[in-house]
């Protein structure tokens, strides 16, 4: 990974998570970023051209936006192990080896997200080596992010920031790639009990 891709993925790490401002009032940080970190003179217009239909929108549009995008459907989240294993038993053991992926290589989380939140793991992965463990994990966000792209509406803005990252990032997964990725995932069991709880 170059230095051009781990730029990339710092900046959209940023535009992905929660906006509790509108992306406007971050607008100077991601030029300073662009111009001090991106080497490529196309990239970074290409860059500030995919987030400029972001700018016009108001703090409560964006936000209910974002919440349409990613917080209501089950198709497209921003939550790794989600992708790969929906709500079996098995999320939380998973969510632990990451946890202890970060802590091991020396970084604490400072959100409240869990360890699989993916604006979170960008930045991490951006300033781990591309190797080992570390490379695994870049090739797992890598298909669940180009799976997320594929899921989204063309229209909504948020779609191409997404596909700065499949676009320049991550190599494009195989259709085996993408099917593998959600064949471990369980749905949550949601029916009726077949008889009531009373509670005392």
């Amino acid at each position: 990974m170059n230095d051009d891709q781990r730029s990339l993925l710092i900046i959209v790490s940023r535009l992905l998570d929660y906006p509790v401002q509108p992306i406007n009032h971050f607008q100077k940080e991601f030029d300073e970023l662009g111009a001090e970190m991106i080497s490529s003179e196309r990239l970074k217009e290409d860059v500030k051209k995919r987030y400029e239909p972001l700018l016009n929108l108001s703090r409560r549009d964006i936000q209910e936006l974002y919440v349409q995008t990613f917080d209501l459907k089950t198709n497209v989240n921003l939550y790794l192990t989600a992708y790969e294993l929906g709500d079996s038993n098995y999320r939380g053991a998973a969510l632990v080896r990451l946890q202890k992926m970060i802590n091991e290589a020396g970084f604490e989380r400072v959100s409240e997200d869990l360890a699989d939140y993916i604006p979170m793991l960008l930045q991490f992965i951006a300033v781990t080596p591309s190797e080992g463990e570390f490379e695994r994990l870049q090739k797992r966000i890598g298909v669940a992010v180009n799976y997320m792209k594929k899921q989204m509406e063309k229209d909504n803005p948020y779609t191409n920031i997404v596909a700065l990252l499949t676009d320049y990032v991550f190599e494009k997964p195989s259709e085996k790639e993408l099917k593998e990725l959600v064949a471990g995932q369980e749905e949550a069991d949601l029916e009726e009990l077949p008889y009531p709880i009373m509670y005392e």
